[in-house]
């Protein structure tokens, strides 16, 4: 017995012959001639040592080998069409749905994505904060936004932006504890955050400085800034999200100096969503605010340091 596939066009020629009931209808429907058509037949015919029609004066009729073929070549090719359906096609075209850091969507999204329902207003949204992975199985997420190093299994990351940190606190801590400058931080009550990247230690390190006691921690950013927001302290914080709060004079600078983060931001799914239309628009769209964003608002950062090669993972999207 055959256990190879026969040749996947002589299929193709024979199940429109079937569905057509003639070697020239098929013909025209595949833009080939009939010629063609009954030679692909006659090659699958051999390659299968059976006849599959009985010709006819002007058309053509399935015998029970044939008949057989059919309806599993029906089957079969329908299941194909539909995966490539599936691969290509957008199941919710009218809505997108974009999960992201709390952080980063209550901080710097969420403000900015008036521009974007402007610009598509048949698109209505969904923005799922959280900072669990992302199972792109299930359907109900089409874009994630995260901050790593891109390495992603199976998913496209597109960079869009890197990330600067630098300590800030509520003017009325400034003022009570008298900190202006980086060295009146041994006076501070520093806030942290446990994620591996935004620990005082890495920025007292870059400044060579002696390192300060931290006095409280957060799981997670958002609750470092509303700790700083607070007066509780000094916050080491990321600028994109801290950068209206200073803008507002709810928050100042510790100091001038500022320093790379080793991670960056990145737009994450699997490659085929990145053709389709609302993912098109909301790149484009996303892309264009980080391009203003780092035109207009990082003047004066005073960087200490450039990424360097140290790897600190993150665990994925």
């Amino acid at each position: 017995m055959k256990e190879r596939l026969p040749p996947l066009q002589g299929m193709y020629y024979f199940y429109i012959a079937a569905e057509k009931g003639s070697f020239k209808a098929a013909a025209e429907h595949l833009f080939v001639t009939a010629a063609a058509i009954s030679q692909q037949i006659r090659q699958l015919e051999e390659w299968l040592e059976c006849e599959l029609f009985e010709r006819q004066h002007r058309k053509v009729k399935l015998t029970n080998e044939g008949e057989t073929l059919y309806y599993a070549a029906k089957k079969g090719f329908f299941e194909l069409q539909d995966g490539v359906r599936k691969l290509n096609q957008d199941p919710e075209p009218d809505r997108l749905s974009i999960s992201t850091h709390p952080t980063f969507a209550q901080h710097w999204l969420i403000p900015r994505l008036k521009s974007f329902r402007e610009q598509n207003p048949e698109l209505s949204l969904l923005v799922d904060p959280k900072n669990e992975l992302v199972n792109f199985q299930d359907g109900l997420i089409d874009i994630c936004i995260r901050y790593g190093h891109g390495d992603y299994p199976e998913l496209e990351a597109v960079k869009l932006m890197d990330e600067i940190l630098y300590p800030v606190c509520h003017p009325s801590y400034q003022e009570e504890k008298g900190i202006w400058k980086t060295e009146d931080l041994v006076k501070a009550d520093l806030i942290e955050d446990v994620w591996p990247d935004m620990t005082w230690s890495l920025w007292f390190e870059e400044l060579e400085q002696n390192e300060s006691q931290v006095s409280l921690k957060y799981d997670g950013s958002q609750f470092v800034m509303e700790g700083a927001l607070a007066a509780q302290g000094v916050a080491l914080v990321k600028h994109s999200l801290a950068y209206r709060y200073l803008q507002e004079g709810k928050l100042v600078r510790i100091g001038e100096q500022a320093a790379k983060s080793r991670y960056s931001y990145f737009l994450c799914a699997p490659a085929g969503y990145f053709r389709r239309d609302k993912i098109r628009a909301f790149r484009k769209w996303i892309e264009s605010e980080i391009s203003t964003f780092l035109a207009k608002e990082q003047d004066g950062l005073n960087l200490i340091n450039e990424p360097d090669d140290k790897e600190l993972k993150l665990n994925g999207c």
